[in-house]
């Protein structure tokens, strides 16, 4: 699989360096010349010197034969030009966008991009992560933050304590997806029951997220009384 990298700032030349060891065949383009100098004497990789709009500059880069195009660039517009080019003049399967304005989103998405990182957003939710000291919060988020893992920690004031998994009542969107218990990963079937210091991922979406709270703090978690 071939991947071409369209951007050598800190975000390409790092994700060059983790594809490259990782055994990838992936080759990156930049315009400035110090910076591709700079790049190939540290990455035994393809560096191409170039503008990655300009179309013989990504045939010199590959791109017939690329399965993935990520345009990491610092500019938004010139993130989502290299992917249309890419999606529509060459058919590649897969385009990656960085996107530093989170309002440019959804105008991504309605274009065609496949997938976008917005390092705003990603910073946002560590924040929120470091600072929200609650039993339910979100780790991570995926699908352009739509989608979100959330994690649960099971102490003697959760509701869920003692109960089994085909006994919680949660919203249609959600699901279960592991407990992580004595440092070891369980994926749960109904009669899995939740114990003391139990960590439960729960997937679902942004949304939903509230109703999940609200069921752990008002008691509507309940779908049978515990005998």
């Amino acid at each position: 699989m071939k991947s071409i990298i369209i951007g050598g700032g800190k975000v390409g030349s790092n994700l060059l360096k983790t594809l490259k060891e990782r055994g990838y065949n992936v080759t990156l383009v930049e315009m400035d010349e110090e910076t591709c100098r700079r790049i190939a004497e540290d990455i035994s990789a393809v560096v191409i010197c170039g503008d990655g709009t300009d179309i013989d500059v990504l045939k010199d880069a590959g791109i017939n034969e690329a399965d993935i195009i990520a345009a990491v660039t610092g500019k938004d517009e010139e993130n989502l030009v290299i992917c249309q080019i890419a999606k529509k003049g060459f058919n590649i399967g897969k385009s990656i966008a960085r996107i530093n304005n989170p309002k440019n989103i959804s105008l991504f998405k309605a274009l065609g991009v496949d997938q976008t990182v917005c390092s705003t957003e990603v910073i946002a939710d560590l924040i929120e992560y470091e600072f929200d000291r609650d039993i339910c919060k979100i780790v991570q988020t995926f699908d352009r933050g739509a989608m979100i893992l959330v994690e649960v920690a099971v102490n003697e004031n959760n509701r869920w304590l003692d109960m089994f998994i085909k006994d919680i009542v949660l919203p249609s969107e959600c699901v279960v997806a592991s407990i992580l218990r004595d440092g070891k990963v369980i994926f749960p079937r109904g009669d899995t029951q939740i114990c003391r210091n139990d960590s439960m991922h729960i997937i679902t979406n942004r949304s939903t997220f509230p109703e999940i709270k609200k069921l752990l703090h008002d008691g509507g978690a309940y779908a049978k009384k515990k005998k």
